[in-house]
């Protein structure tokens, strides 16, 4: 992963953020458990900390996390990386989750991340910001329609994984 800049660290009204540092993999670790929980996608989950670390902090870093912190506490992640659009002949950010603990959303926590890593996009000269969001969480749908998001109605997410992707390797 090419080197950049990490995001500057700025405080929103009740939060701290700041990139990920090597300390918060523990914290990021059970943010994301608590993704799945609220998702109902906890069968999936198999990040730990020793698998998670390499992957932000390694030799070879594939991804790139932020943190909002409250009172010293990581209550909020967002974790990222480069992909890259062929008809743009650009690369992008992808945004593959955040999560604010229920506690403090509302705080304005979520939009501070979203701009903050628009901000990043847009410094970094990518051509495009995007994610996914589950279709049942009309919540998360409404909050980034507002923050100027289009949700891409005729796109779906394609997948392969586990067997059948060591399957498909082996054709």
């Amino acid at each position: 992963m090419p080197s950049h800049p990490a995001p500057e660290t700025t405080a929103t009204p009740s939060a701290v953020l700041r990139a990920a540092e090597l300390r918060d993999v523990q914290a990021i670790v059970g943010l994301i458990r608590e993704l799945a929980e609220f998702e109902k996608l906890t069968h999936l989950l198999q990040v730990t900390p020793e698998k998670l670390r390499p992957q932000l902090f390694g030799e070879k870093p594939v991804a790139e996390a932020m943190v909002a912190e409250l009172q010293g506490e990581v209550v909020a992640f967002a974790l990222y990386f480069t992909n890259f659009s062929t008809f743009l002949a650009q690369p992008g950010l992808y945004l593959e989750d955040l999560y604010v603990q229920p506690a403090h959303r509302g705080k304005g926590i979520g939009e501070s991340m979203l701009t903050r890593l628009a901000k990043l996009a847009v410094d970094r000269g990518y051509g495009r910001f995007e994610w996914c969001v589950l279709d049942w969480n009309e919540n998360a749908i409404r909050f980034y329609k507002r923050m100027g998001a289009t949700v891409m109605p005729d796109w779906r997410l394609s997948r392969v994984t586990g067997d059948a992707l060591a399957a498909l390797a082996s054709r």
